[in-house]
């Protein structure tokens, strides 16, 4: 199992294959499967996301039980339609696609935890348009998940992907990166540019707290995908375009976990903190669960 993002890029550059490629050999390799077995498992989260993404840019939408979030998706496809976007129509795609998809997260459907249910709108967010954009076939998107999965588990293994232990860095942070790497290969770029998209896209957003309104998993998290995709698609251009992080990514991951590891525990995914602590965020909190917050506990 590559240890480190420059032993998989070496590794990738050393063989002349792409990410993808080996990352399945490594899952094959640990988990003692053919490459059609290994490669039908990822199939399966592809149409998990899939399902996510069109459900929540149906009809009118998915709504949460606590009515916090829900139909924001629909809202943004409309928008999409009838008006000329400022961001542009690509970025608000992706945007589009990652909020549906963590609607029905909050609604409690069914997702692909990539890598957690709180960040599991930035990488459909940003497959899905790549799908329109680059014309992607089903092959390409499913090598898409696996050179975000290589980066990923790096990042797992060397750092922290949950907001509890690294504040939402750990999580949109996270996604974004492998996002933006994933996205670079299905472009065409190399393996050094996917490693300097992740770079750029986890540095973006170091030291992002983990601050859920009421504890739950709808507020501000849903946006918070929407960022995460548009930073991983502008990392993707700028890797693309040959600029460069100047800090390696594995450093970068570093640095997130020593950051994550310095955040205050209010501001570790305990809604004692943050957005959480606001006066109407407390008001949120009462409406749902009828008592008063306690920020000393």
């Amino acid at each position: 199992m590559y240890q480190t993002i420059a032993e998989l890029v070496t590794a990738a550059t050393t063989q002349q294959r792409r990410l993808s490629d080996v990352m399945i050999a490594q899952e094959m390799a640990a988990t003692n499967q053919t490459y059609d077995e290994v490669w039908s498992t990822m199939e399966r989260q592809l149409a998990v996301m899939a399902d996510a993404v069109k459900r929540g840019s149906e009809g009118e939408g998915v709504y949460s039980q606590t009515g916090l979030t829900g139909g924001e998706a629909v809202k943004l496809k409309h928008y999409r339609e009838q008006h000329q976007s400022l961001a542009g129509d690509t970025i608000l795609a992706a945007v589009q696609n990652a909020i549906a998809t963590n609607e029905v997260n909050a609604a409690m459907g069914v997702i692909c935890a990539t890598p957690t249910a709180g960040s599991s709108g930035t990488l459909p967010g940003v497959l899905f348009m790549l799908k329109e954009r680059l014309d992607l076939d089903h092959n390409a998107m499913v090598r898409f998940l696996f050179t975000a999965g290589a980066f990923g588990m790096i990042i797992a293994n060397n750092a922290m992907i949950a907001g509890a232990t690294g504040g939402c860095q750990a999580e949109v942070g996270s996604a974004s990166g492998m996002a933006a790497a994933a996205a670079v290969e299905a472009a065409g770029g190399t393996p050094e540019q996917s490693a300097e998209a992740l770079a750029m896209a986890l540095s973006n957003l170091l030291g992002l707290v983990c601050d859920p309104i009421a504890g739950l998993v709808e507020l501000p998290c849903v946006k918070r995908n929407a960022v995460g995709a548009g930073n991983a698609l502008i990392a993707a251009d700028m890797a693309l375009a040959g600029c460069t992080n100047k800090i390696p990514a594995d450093e970068v991951v570093g640095a997130m976990k020593a950051i994550g590891e310095n955040l205050p525990s209010t501001l570790r995914e305990t809604g004692l903190g943050g957005l959480a602590a606001t006066p109407t965020g407390i008001k949120m909190k009462m409406k749902i669960f009828g008592k008063q917050m306690d920020l000393d506990s």
